[in-house]
């Protein structure tokens, strides 16, 4: 009998113990850097000295409009040290009555204001304006013409946030990690699609754009995702500062980087490659996969994400087990679980999207959902979603994973093995 080996899996706040066959697994993580020690000074570091451009206290102006973009709920962007750090910045300069911090929520639900307290600290949410980005509320956005496109696509009607358009000091941040059609996510995201109206958003989603071979993890140059937001961003003339953090599995700042937006964005995507891209021999017959825990795995939405992380090195036919909490379910807001139960397999559900002559909200996340699921068998892992609902999806539920990897892996013969990406989507295994 082969010993096993017990590998913690990033789920919900606590995380997930599971047994798996010592001998027939592979464990691949992105490199650990612990957080620096003074998470604080980095931010105020980035800041002063930026990779590119001036200092943000030396853009600032008395009098100025300032708008600040940040994530939302659904990303562990660590806000109650990033949106101080700036503030401070700005302090003495820019009157705090003339600062928006703007959720940039893209197409998702807006955070209430509980969230925006805890995300952002009492003091904080008590001493600037904080609204929520709406892209389907025509009259909280201006109209920029069209931008970017291609031989192979349409250009993009760009559509942005009135507050952003209209501040005369324009501040993104986020943190950088691997995107599973975007090729990074930070950066330009926290304008388009953070900031984009439901038309811009529709168009850089869109099936040709989703099903192109470069619309994938760590490709940014030449994935037409990415190229057209970085188009819709110079619609408005100019992001004056960017500031973007690389964290570690703890959510932990281990690198701060500040500056002109582009580029900033690309060095943080060189340390961020650093950590995640990691070297695997070959194809597995087994994958497990997480969605990196709490508050990444809160939805089944959000989870294709770990799905698309395990697809890259499953073997054709082979099996995905993806761990992730679901506290939030599918969830019901959004037209994910409706557009995912509108075909009666994920086989169907890639032609009914590919012929589809117009984009509908959240398409995207069930066309990269179907196409991993017509490579693999997906079975998922989760404590809010029940069995039914899970098979309306067209995915199986496990209750216990180590024994679900026994099966798989027994079904698969003598020589089969398992990889364990226990930190999902953060780390992109490519083979050697």
């Amino acid at each position: 009998m082969t010993g096993t080996t017990t590998v913690l899996l990033a789920y919900g706040d606590t995380g997930l113990p599971v047994d798996l066959p010592a001998e027939r697994t592979t464990v691949v993580e992105p490199l650990y850097v612990p957080g620096a020690p003074d998470q604080r000074e980095v931010l105020r570091t980035a800041l002063r000295r930026p990779v590119a451009g001036p200092p943000l206290r030396e853009l600032a102006r008395p009098g100025q409009r300032v708008a600040i973009s940040m994530c939302d709920g659904t990303r562990a962007q660590p806000r109650h040290l990033m949106i101080p750090a700036v503030l401070e910045e700005l302090d003495g300069v820019v009157d705090l009555d003339d600062v928006v911090v703007i959720v940039a929520t893209g197409t998702h639900r807006g955070n209430t204001e509980a969230e925006i307290r805890a995300m952002l600290g009492e003091d904080v949410a008590n001493a600037v304006r904080v609204v929520n980005h709406d892209a389907r509320d025509p009259a909280s956005l201006v109209h920029l013409g069209t931008h970017g496109g291609g031989p192979d696509r349409d250009g993009v009607p760009v559509w942005l946030n009135r507050h952003w358009v209209e501040a005369d000091l324009r501040i993104t941040t986020g943190f950088v990690e691997p995107h599973f059609f975007a090729g990074f996510s930070g950066g330009p995201k926290l304008v388009a699609p953070g900031l984009a109206g439901l038309d811009t958003v529709l168009t850089l989603h869109d099936a040709r754009r989703i099903g192109h071979p470069r619309a994938t993890w760590a490709v940014c140059e030449g994935n037409p995702v990415h190229d057209d937001i970085r188009a819709v961003v110079g619609a408005v003339g100019r992001v004056d500062f960017a500031l973007d953090v690389v964290l570690n599995r703890e959510q932990q700042i281990v690198e701060a980087f500040g500056g002109e937006l582009f580029a900033m964005h690309a060095t943080a995507r060189e340390a961020a490659k650093r950590l995640a891209m990691r070297p695997v021999p070959g194809r597995f017959d087994v994958v497990v996969t997480t969605n990196a825990g709490f508050p990444l795995d809160q939805n089944l939405y959000q989870s294709v994400k770990g799905m698309s992380a395990g697809a890259t090195v499953v073997r054709e036919g082979g099996t995905i087990v993806c761990a992730a909490e679901c506290r939030d379910g599918f969830p019901d807001h959004g037209s994910y679980r409706e557009v995912l139960q509108s075909a009666p397999s994920p086989r169907a559900l890639l032609e009914a999207i590919e012929a589809r002559p117009q984009t509908v909200p959240d398409q995207w996340q069930v066309q990269v959902q179907a196409k991993v699921q017509t490579a693999a068998r997906v079975v998922m892992h989760t404590s809010y979603l029940s069995d039914e609902a899970l098979a309306a999806a067209h995915l199986e539920q496990t209750a216990d994973i180590g024994e679900t990897v026994q099966e798989a892996l027994a079904a698969a013969g003598p020589h089969a093995r398992v990889c364990v990406l226990p930190e999902g989507p953060q780390t992109i295994p490519y083979l050697a």
